[in-house]
């Protein structure tokens, strides 16, 4: 480990997030407390102290063209991008930091702040699932990964929506200082152990807005209320009293997916659940109501690229000894 401490700068301004601020911060600053040896700065375009989108005064260190290079440069979001065009001011205190960073991060809309300063041209980029439309078309050479919790391409980073940013900040402890630090970093600050950074941002139920259809959103309501009942595609379609064909060409019109797709995700979710609560493979499967432990590894290995039992070996919260 190198004597210097690894100097962690964080580019905030007006309106700024105060959870995309404060979130990755108290990672890294936890992580000091198990043998990481970070220095968190807080810069501003101009050096002078800024307000976060809840009011919060939040004091600076300097300005980005005073301080010396970062090891990390962080980015934090704001509401205001993309609802506006990033100002030039903004984008250029990014620029200029950035170039003599040893790795460039944003979390959430911080994505917008790096667009606008160059960095993200030609890479593959995520933020926020309800925006990355807007990235896509604002940064059209940029591959946006709408359904990512956090994004490496070379030594930038960017992360998703809210609590992401802690995902991130976990992932970039993990690749300093090796998994075991970022696991007890993790289990001080009673988070989920680190999110693979393909994991998805959100579960199935919310990928969309509710079907219009009175009578699906009918289905949909029934098959989220009871993952493990009897959800066969006759079933179902007995259930509205309509043919098989005519449900699946509702679930195709309203949801681009079948009903044998939308039942196996809603299931997979409460896979996962369950599994971070600490059930066994096998308990899972029958609880969430797949047909068997088997058919359960299949969707995990088709969504995940992992099985059951490393997915939460991996991602399930850290339990106190003695807990029940």
């Amino acid at each position: 480990m190198s004597s210097a401490p690894h100097r962690v700068a964080v580019l905030v301004y007006d309106g700024v997030t105060l959870l995309d601020v404060a979130g990755p911060a108290e990672v890294f600053k936890e992580a000091n407390r198990f043998g990481a040896d970070y220095r968190i700065v807080f810069l501003s375009p101009t050096g002078a102290d800024v307000t976060s989108n809840l009011g919060v005064r939040i004091a600076v260190d300097g300005a980005v063209a005073s301080e010396p290079a970062a090891d990390t440069l962080l980015v934090a979001g704001s509401d205001r991008y993309p609802r506006a065009r990033v100002p030039g001011d903004l984008a250029d205190a990014t620029r200029i930091p950035a170039a003599t960073a040893g790795r460039v991060a944003s979390v959430c809309t911080g994505a917008f702040v790096l667009a606008a300063a160059g960095l993200l041209d030609g890479k593959r980029a995520t933020t926020h699932w309800q925006v990355a439309h807007q990235l896509a078309a604002w940064c059209p050479t940029c591959r946006v990964e709408a359904d990512a919790i956090y994004v490496r391409d070379g030594a930038t980073y960017t992360s998703a929506g809210v609590t992401a940013g802690i995902d991130l900040a976990l992932a970039l402890v993990e690749e300093d200082h090796g998994p075991d630090l970022a696991r007890e970093v993790a289990r001080a600050l009673v988070v989920y152990m680190q999110r693979a950074g393909d994991q998805s941002q959100f579960s199935a139920p919310l990928q969309g807005p509710p079907p219009r259809s009175p009578a699906l959103r009918r289905i949909t309501d029934l098959v989220t209320a009871n993952p493990r009942g009897d959800h066969s595609l006759g079933e179902l379609a007995r259930h509205l009293n309509v043919s098989p064909r005519h449900l699946t060409r509702l679930f195709h019109d309203e949801l681009s997916t079948t009903p044998a797709r939308y039942v196996e995700s809603i299931r997979f979710d409460m896979a996962r659940a369950l599994l971070d609560q600490g059930h066994t493979a096998t308990q899972a499967a029958t609880l969430a109501g797949f047909p068997s432990y088997e058919s359960m590894r299949r969707v995990f290995a088709r969504k995940l690229s992992i099985s059951p039992a490393a997915y939460q070996r991996r991602f399930r919260t850290t339990r106190r000894p003695g807990a029940g």
